[in-house]
């Protein structure tokens, strides 16, 4: 291995550890994507590059928008069906904010209490 070689590999490693260290390596990742499961009655977010959502709460269809600030997921204009199914918990409906940690969203109503999860 060259000097230039050595010398670039030593920077690419301290990039990646200041990376790491401050929060901004693979951790800090995007929430866009899918939430929940697929599975009929279950809870289920999809979150769109472009700021859109769409989902069930196992029962009902949701569409809206969605924003990021800090390590807050902030939804808005979230509309939904208004269907009765029976033995479907629809706590998703109540959706305001969430925070991100790894896999796991964890979901806030409007009062800022925990109502549900959902994994990636």
């Amino acid at each position: 291995m060259t000097r230039s070689h050595r010398m670039a590999l030593v920077s690419i490693t301290a990039l990646a550890t200041t990376l790491i260290l401050t929060g901004c390596g693979p951790a800090a990742a995007p929430p866009a994507g899918t939430w929940g499961s697929s599975a009929e009655g279950e809870p289920q977010l999809v979150l769109e590059a472009d700021g859109s959502l769409s989902g069930t709460d196992g029962c009902n269809r949701l569409h809206g928008t969605w924003s990021k600030a800090g390590n807050t997921v902030t939804f808005g204009e979230v509309a939904s069906t208004r269907m009765a199914c029976r033995g479907v918990d629809t706590w998703l409906i109540n959706l305001a904010t969430a925070t991100v940690s790894g896999t796991t969203m964890r979901v806030l109503n409007s009062s800022g209490t925990k109502i549900g999860t959902l994994s990636r």
